[in-house]
């Protein structure tokens, strides 16, 4: 019997030391190597202080900055270990009520709402940290921004076009721009 045992315990220990210990060490090390800023949170920083992810979103309401999707996390909004949405269904009274908040507010931040308002800008996302808008989100919020900073709409939106992102490899997702960086940018700050 211990004869049979003893294979089964050393293939353990050996399999155990490849998949807990060997892989790991040898993914992290060639992550480091080729890929430090993405593994490392893909952080965004202004004279060498981390200002946030650029995979992550964040909180911004007021009129002169560009808005991004709501944050369906708790406690707080764009809390990255709460990450989920709300999953309300288009029949739910309470979605509806997320959309007429959002609309009241940008309402409120003086933005003009006769036209039809992107989607994105009204919703909750998946995750509930989308860190982009499409650029359609971003043109609808340019008068606001522009207005709020009294600066040029084309000013502005030479700022959108600069950091509107096209589909990877040309093929896969939508354009998009990243909150952070564009309001980074409104703001004269360099992200590195």
């Amino acid at each position: 019997m211990k004869a049979q045992f003893r294979p089964l315990i050393v293939l353990f220990a050996v399999l155990a030391a490849i998949t807990g210990l060997v892989y790991p060490a040898v993914m992290t090390a060639f992550g480091q190597a080729v890929f430090h800023r993405q593994v490392n949170g893909s952080l965004l920083q202004v004279n060498d202080k981390v200002v946030g992810s650029e995979l992550i979103g964040q909180q911004f309401d007021a009129p002169q900055y560009f808005w991004g999707r709501l944050s369906a996390t708790s406690p707080m909004p764009y809390n990255a270990q709460s990450s989920g949405g709300s999953n309300l269904g288009p029949t739910n009274p309470a979605l509806a009520d997320e959309v007429k908040g959002r609309i009241d507010a940008l309402k409120a931040a003086g933005t003009d709402v006769s036209q039809p308002i992107p989607a994105d800008l009204v919703t909750s996302s998946a995750s509930g940290l989308d860190p982009e808008i499409t650029p359609a989100a971003a043109a609808y919020q340019v008068a606001r921004v522009a207005k709020a900073r009294n600066i040029s709409v084309n000013d502005v939106q030479a700022l959108v076009d600069r950091y509107t992102k096209g589909r990877q490899f040309g093929l896969f997702g939508e354009p998009r721009v990243n909150v952070l960086e564009l309001n980074l940018a409104l703001d004269g700050k360099d992200a590195s």
